[in-house]
């Protein structure tokens, strides 16, 4: 289909790929022996518990984590895409982004507040919440700084989860806000809405009341069940496709108002430095993006033959309609198989076929979405924005495989 090895997607559904693959399975036509009666097979296994847990075996699929020096709460923790399949992030391994730590909230004291432009302000205690109707999204969150190490003029050695782990996808079930907003009234004066979380560094952010209007949630169950302390419990704001930061978690005031209220988070961060030296403000949507997940740094590859490239696109417009991959760097390309079900601002698996003959080659991957957006090449991205900022980087990411089978973050 294109440049160094790259086979027809429907491959993946065919009878080819699984004829391919077998010989990984039994290399030079071994004939099948009688499995043998392991250790575990042979005494009982362990008991109940109250909450399941990973395989002591998959030890290594965990996020990692940095706090600011001096902070033991503020900082960042990432997901690690490259060892998860599928569309849906675990709970546990949900990245994180926090200003000053993480509350502990009693839920029986927390309130929602709802006031300003309103004609009737009205308080909301979790209780009163769980009497609405609800309804779940599956939506991912991505924040602003993810993948800002690609700024940098030198590619960064590191791989998916210190580069691009700062997005995580996941079922989330809540009271639509415009359900809210109607019960308490909205006055024609009103055009934007502050949402305030109940943390100690008091994140707030103004969000358009369009948006709210929408498909604005307030989320009460993550994955099904009760939203994790780390993300927001007993309740955050979701904005499907805008970026993490407006998504306030511990959510405890919206406050409707004419105009944005220029809190220090929509003022001092989270707006993007131009070479000009002025700045780009309320960028909201996460523009199209892609990356390639497996193979990756960190995941060799171990010999010739054929293999899947597999990864994940999103965009904060819509649905994904198409991702290309290439395996020279960008000269060539071919559409991979979207994995079902593929739907609006949400992650959305990729995969592709590949048969690697051993050389060097440079995978990359290109989304594009519903509204014919077009995921840029690094050197346009910069051209049109500069590299000044952290925020909102989108571009094409590039791995290297080197004849060894090593896998390395390279630009091209």
């Amino acid at each position: 289909m294109a440049g160094n090895g790259l086979l027809n997607r429907r491959m993946l559904l065919g009878a080819g790929a699984a004829a391919a693959l077998g010989s990984i399975a039994s290399p030079g036509g071994a004939r099948a022996e009688a499995l043998p009666v392991e250790p575990w097979m042979k005494i009982p296994g362990s008991p109940f518990v109250p909450y399941g847990q990973p395989s002591p075996y998959e030890s290594k699929v965990a996020r990692i984590f940095a706090s600011v020096p001096g902070t033991t709460g503020t900082g960042t923790s990432r997901t690690p895409h490259h060892l998860l399949d599928g569309m849906i992030t675990p709970n546990g391994l949900h990245f994180e982004r926090h200003h000053s730590g993480i509350p502990d909230i009693n839920p029986q004291a927390h309130r929602l507040l709802i006031h300003g432009l309103v004609k009737r302000p009205l308080v909301f205690t979790l209780d009163a919440l769980l009497r609405y109707p609800m309804e779940s999204r599956i939506a991912f969150i991505e924040c602003a700084g993810n993948s800002a190490l690609l700024y940098q003029k030198e590619p960064a050695a590191l791989g998916v989860q210190p580069i691009h782990g700062l997005l995580s996808c996941a079922e989330w079930t809540g009271i639509r806000l415009a359900t809210l907003l109607a019960e308490a009234g909205v006055e024609p004066r009103a055009q934007w809405i502050l949402a305030e979380g109940a943390d100690a560094s008091g994140m707030s952010r103004s969000v358009p009341l369009g948006k709210a209007m929408d498909d604005a949630l307030i989320a009460l169950y993550q994955n099904g069940e009760p939203v994790r302390p780390s993300n927001g419990y007993p309740m955050r704001l979701l904005l499907p496709g805008y970026e993490g930061n407006m998504q306030v978690k511990w959510l405890r005031r919206i406050k409707l108002t004419e105009a944005p209220m220029m809190t220090k988070d929509e003022t001092s961060k989270y707006t993007i430095l131009q070479n000009d030296g002025t700045s780009l403000q309320f960028c909201f949507p996460q523009e199209a993006k892609s990356v390639i997940t497996r193979p990756s740094p960190g995941l060799a590859m171990k010999a010739p033959g054929l293999y899947e490239i597999s990864g994940l696109a999103w965009s904060g417009y819509g649905k994904v309609a198409k991702v290309e991959v290439s395996a020279d760097g960008g000269r060539s390309w071919a559409p991979a198989a979207l994995q079902e079900p593929v739907l609006s601002k949400a992650v959305t698996r990729f995969r592709m076929p590949w048969r690697w003959d051993g050389g060097e080659v440079v995978l990359q991957s290109r989304a594009s979405d519903e509204t014919g957006y077009v995921q840029p090449t690094r050197a346009r991205l910069i051209a049109d924005r500069g590299a000044r900022t952290i925020y909102h980087f989108n571009a094409i990411a590039s791995w290297g495989v080197t004849p060894n089978g090593e896998v390395k973050h390279v630009y091209a």
